[in-house]
């Protein structure tokens, strides 16, 4: 199955946009587990045995694994999910941005080693940059375009020359040529998608202009002070066919990722119970702004 048509597929079943983020912090981790870098494996299988069915995917965020040496760890938990969630897609966080045979070695790496369903990638080399990953036609690539981070304005926000090389008013901002290249000639197997910050819920709004029918993924919410309803309205368009609004019938999937606010939930042994809590309760709330 093409990762779009997982993806769709999921948020139907579950009736969801949330992404439950992982990012393990062993440090954070509850009871004779705290500090204990050899359970990451065990507190993420717990938090996706709670929350699979809250969730249209789940984001390891790779850093979190291999600073503690825990990729082996990675590679189980992504087995666990296709075990016991075959249906929720797997998007593996790496934002990897390279040319060539490098840029082929981070696809095996993702798409044969972890068994990913979706990649995030940084386009800032170019499309030789991203073209590796086609070889793999059926999952899914995110590009990084405006992200949450404040200092995303450096670059993202730089507005471009206009045609002719004079700077005009008229020319693009930065991330909004990336999003008109993943909507348009860089799709060749049509499952891009975009990294949009739920801080900048104008920036959302611009994305979907010029990427209509492209997955959004949109981290920022909870911890780092998104707004879901904000979000959402930003970037939920309907497909015209059908009304009330519901996931069947949207023209791009939104993909609403949480991590700290479900992962943390709890210090206690109850962490799985109360991270289950917070994703029922989230999903409800992107779900209500629709």
């Amino acid at each position: 199955m093409r990762f779009t048509d997982q993806l769709a597929s999921a948020q139907r079943r579950a009736e969801s946009m949330l992404c439950v983020g992982l990012d393990p912090e062993p440090a954070k981790f509850p009871g004779a587990w705290a500090g204990d870098a050899s359970r990451i494996f065990d507190f993420c299988a717990a938090i996706v045995d709670a929350t699979h069915d809250q969730a249209c995917a789940f984001k390891p965020q790779i850093a979190y694994f291999a600073a503690h040496r825990a990729e082996d760890q990675l590679e189980r938990l992504i087995a666990h999910i296709k075990r016991v969630a075959p249906e929720v897609p797997v998007i593996l966080d790496a934002k990897r941005g390279d040319i060539g045979s490098t840029a082929a070695q981070y696809a095996v790496e993702a798409f044969e080693r972890y068994q990913a369903d979706a990649l995030t990638l940084s386009p800032y080399m170019g499309f030789d940059s991203i073209e590796p990953y086609f070889k793999y036609a059926d999952r899914g690539l995110f590009l990084l375009c405006r992200t949450s981070n404040p200092g995303g304005s450096d670059l993202q926000a730089q507005r471009l020359a206009a045609a002719g090389g004079a700077a005009a008013p008229s020319g693009e901002l930065l991330y909004e040529h990336v999003a008109s290249l993943a909507a348009g000639p860089w799709n060749r197997t049509g499952q891009l998608g975009l990294v949009v910050g739920a801080t900048f819920p104008a920036e959302i709004a611009r994305v979907r202009d010029l990427a209509p029918t492209l997955p959004l993924l949109i981290p920022g919410i909870g911890a780092q002070g998104g707004d879901a309803a904000a979000t959402v309205a930003a970037g939920w368009r309907t497909d015209g066919s059908a009304q009330p609004r519901t996931l069947a019938h949207t023209s791009g999937a939104i993909v609403v990722s949480s991590s700290r606010a479900v992962l943390y939930a709890s210090a206690g042994a109850d962490f799985a119970a109360a991270a289950r809590r917070v994703a029922t309760a989230t999903r409800r709330q992107l779900n209500a702004s629709a």
